[in-house]
């Protein structure tokens, strides 16, 4: 398993922890096109991040939680896009961050779908 796959437990676990301790943030970065509340898609999210760590970190459930985390990077991408755009008049520092964070989900989504498949 190279590094990237091993964080994934790690990373996923903290930021599922994140969208319910400190929620506003991730409320912020929600499309407004999608239909409903913003913190209901906070606090989904973060029961599948929570959820995807929970079966990446067990040998039996990995390959689902691999199959899982790579539909979970996916689906947040237009929050990631969304987030770019609200953030374009920042300092240009917090701008790189934000737009880092849109290419970023390839790697992280080839990583979970290399666990789903068994290449790890």
């Amino acid at each position: 398993m190279n590094r990237l796959q091993k964080s994934l437990v790690p990373v996923l676990a903290t930021a599922g922890v994140l969208h319910f301790v400190k929620p506003e943030p991730f409320d912020s970065i929600v499309p407004p096109q999608l239909p409903g509340e913003p913190r209901t898609y906070t606090y989904a999210s973060g029961v599948a991040e929570l959820a995807s760590a929970a079966l990446l970190a067990s040998k039996r459930t990995k390959a689902t939680g691999g199959l899982a985390a790579a539909g979970l990077f996916a689906a947040v991408w237009p929050a990631n896009i969304y987030m770019a755009w609200l953030w374009r008049r920042k300092p240009w520092y917090l701008q790189v961050i934000s737009l880092a964070r849109i290419p970023l989900q390839i790697p992280l989504i080839r990583a979970a779908w290399g666990i789903h498949r068994g290449h790890s």
